[in-house]
């Protein structure tokens, strides 16, 4: 896939710093790291040719030379084109916007047909070049720190998520935040999964007379790496990105046929396989796989993780483990088939499968129905601001509960955003309301973005509130819902100020 990448410096930069700023100057001083990351790791928008490979033929970083040319040698490093972007205005206002807009639009009409535009963005300015681009046939993908418009996010083909550009893309240095305090812990982190993978991949073809075949590889890293789902593979996002991560040499991998893994010294070169009844294999597969899904959901009675149903696929044909039937990831092939009565949710850590025509409390995802709330009219105004700026729906009890954790970690320990995060999500579940780590990241960002410094308070439970209200009425201002009195006050008691 041929893509060009357009990054707004200031915007992306700026976003970061005021959730974190060493993380901002991760982004900054290493964009080699996270362009790697960018090409061999991160999902392709659809429709995308099985085994498709991204190629960032252009890119372009749009910078304020008065503010940021210290980031300068950085990009130049990581092969970037530097378009100088100085302020024009006495409030700082550069050109930023229309200089990218031209580019692309003058990209679109090059000889070179780019497959993929990627915008690095949370201006919602872009939403009408966006929707020039599909108009085109061009697929998009954006990178949006904070919180993008609704008409910004449904532009976009793909929207890449935050908590993961932030987790994986610029994770890379262990010394750069405060060590990780995991009571419980979720599962391997991308560095600590790559050697522990690296080792028993080595030691099985060692011990192999014959190439290894890439199911087995699969079952043997989800059987020996304590905490590895299918569904993410430890932040790769698929089997095969963690493959392609590892340093192999001497190892050969060839994809075709189901995959396998050989040495050349030693094995011979696996013959390609007769694909023959194709078609009608993997119609069985998917009709096998479909089965299971409703099986696992109806015996489990509860909501299903989606790591552990990525894993009980793979043990019924291990050469899923690949990728995912040529849809390269869990989700987008999970989300081919028509599972029908189950349905998916991936607003929390990794997903769930659930059945919603089951009338138990526990077959919906927590704080998704009317069930959950006392006050039902509450619910319908939460549910509908929700739907319009992605504020989580939790219910009352849970965004106090939430806000009183927070308030409590942040006064024991340093404000990191990610290790906060993974923290405040623990206790919460200890507390016996639990929250979603993305849902407690959307908090912890919407708090940022108001201007809040964990670092110098105050971080009492009520100013916290506060704040995070005022994020709110400021989001649904942006999308146009009108803030009347009972919309403002039913707010207040959402979010726990009254």
């Amino acid at each position: 896939m041929k893509s060009a990448l357009f990054v707004d410096f200031d915007n992306v930069y700026s976003g970061l710093r005021r959730l974190d700023q060493e993380t901002a100057d991760q982004f900054a001083r290493n964009p080699t790291v996270w362009m790697n990351w960018l090409i061999k790791s991160l999902e392709m928008p659809e429709p995308v040719a099985p085994g498709a490979k991204r190629r960032v033929l252009v890119r372009r970083c749009y910078l304020n030379p008065q503010a940021y040319q210290r980031f300068r040698p950085s990009f130049n490093l990581a092969g970037f084109e530097i378009i100088d972007c100085p302020a024009l205005t006495s409030e700082g206002k550069t050109s930023t916007d229309i200089n990218m807009v031209l580019d692309i639009v003058d990209l679109l009409q090059h000889e070179t047909r780019y497959d993929e535009f990627i915008v690095f963005s949370a201006d919602a300015d872009f939403t009408p070049v966006l929707r020039k681009l599909r108009r085109w046939d061009r697929r998009t993908t954006v990178l949006a720190i904070g919180f993008p418009s609704a008409a910004y996010r449904a532009s976009a083909d793909l929207l890449i998520d935050q908590d993961d550009f932030v987790r994986n893309a610029l994770s890379f240095d262990e010394t750069a935040a405060p060590p990780p305090v995991e009571p419980q812990p979720a599962g391997p982190s991308a560095a600590e999964c790559g050697p522990l993978a690296l080792q028993l991949i080595q030691q099985a073809v060692r011990e192999a007379a014959t190439p290894v075949s890439l199911a087995k590889i699969a079952s043997l890293l989800l059987s020996r790496i304590e905490g590895l789902d299918a569904s993410s593979w430890a932040g790769f996002g698929s089997f095969r990105a963690l493959i392609e991560a590892l340093d192999l040499r001497p190892l050969v991998v060839s994809w075709e046929s189901g995959g396998t893994i050989h040495d050349p010294r030693r094995h011979a070169f696996p013959a390609s396989q007769s694909h023959g009844n194709g078609n009608g294999k993997a119609g069985k597969l998917v009709d096998t796989v479909i089965e299971a899904i409703r099986s696992e959901v109806t015996k489990a009675g509860q909501p299903v993780p989606c790591g552990r149903l990525a894993t009980v696929l793979i043990g019924l044909d291990g050469s899923l483990a690949a990728d995912w039937a040529g849809k390269g990831t869990f989700r987008k092939f999970v989300e081919s088939l028509d599972t029908k009565p189950i349905e998916f949710n991936w607003s929390g850590s990794g997903g769930v499968a659930y059945d919603p025509t089951r009338s138990t409390a526990n077959s919906a995802p927590p704080s998704q129905t009317a069930a959950d709330w006392a006050d039902k009219n509450l619910y319908k105004i939460a549910r509908q601001i929700h739907e319009l700026t992605d504020v989580p729906l939790l219910t009352p009890d849970k965004y106090r509960n939430l806000i009183a954790m927070i308030s409590r970690d942040v006064a024991e320990t340093p404000f990191h955003l990610m290790e906060t995060g993974k923290r405040v999500r623990d206790r919460c579940k200890e507390s016996g309301l639990p929250v979603s780590r993305a849902d407690v990241n959307h908090v912890l960002r919407g708090l940022s973005m108001r201007g809040h410094t964990f670092d110098e308070g105050p971080n009492d439970a009520a100013t916290l509130a506060k704040k995070l209200a005022n994020n709110v009425r400021s989001l649904c201002l942006r999308e146009q819902f009108v803030l009347d009195e009972q919309a403002d006050r039913a707010i207040l008691e959402w979010i726990g100020c009254e």
